[in-house]
């Protein structure tokens, strides 16, 4: 059983509906990829959007693709709080019931009527991946990083999907009160 799990930190940043994406970039617009993210098919790109809550902005948030069927900001707790939105917790995707921001880009801005959360620490693994892992979709597990600053993290939820990658992504705050800094492991505790 291998359960040591490559961790990663995912920053703030958004997905873009096509709808969202013709809004603020232009009609027809195609996202620049400025590199490929460690999830296959996954990638960070060159634009940037400014995301206005209503305390603060955040300007030059950056954008992931492809497209997806609806847009979804992702914030640390730090980010929700400097924008004034009381965002929850949540897995990437599920936006039912969540807060929503305004959006804006150089042609033009949006306003979302929900989507901003704050991702729910998880783990990617491909079917064989969870199996070497003794893991399965859906289970909640936890995961130990060493470093300065040693740190178990509970709650963090497997995902598991032929097209993933195995991958442990964590937000910044939780990168940075654990020292999670360059190439890091974490270890799976059950």
């Amino acid at each position: 059983m291998s359960n040591k799990v490559l961790v990663e930190t995912s920053a703030r940043h958004v997905h873009l509906s096509r709808e969202d994406l013709d809004v603020l970039f232009g009609k027809g617009y195609e996202l620049t990829v400025k590199k490929d993210l460690s999830q296959p098919g996954q990638y960070a790109c060159e634009e940037r959007v400014t995301v206005v809550g209503p305390k603060k902005s955040i300007e030059r948030v950056g954008i992931l693709g492809p497209v997806r069927p609806a847009s979804q900001v992702e914030v640390s707790f730090t980010d929700a709080r400097t924008l004034g939105i009381s965002a929850p917790v949540k897995e990437s995707g599920d936006i039912a019931g969540t807060p929503g921001c305004k959006l804006v880009g150089p042609c033009g801005e949006v306003e979302i009527d929900k989507g901003v959360i704050v991702a729910k620490r998880h783990i990617h693994f491909t079917p064989a991946e969870a199996e070497a892992a003794g893991v399965s979709d859906k289970e909640i597990v936890k995961v130990k990083i060493v470093s300065d600053r040693t740190t178990i993290f509970d709650d963090v939820v497997v995902r598991v999907h032929p097209n993933f990658s195995a991958a442990m992504h964590i937000d910044t705050d939780e990168s940075n009160a654990s020292c999670a800094f360059g190439l890091v492991y974490g270890e799976i505790i059950k």
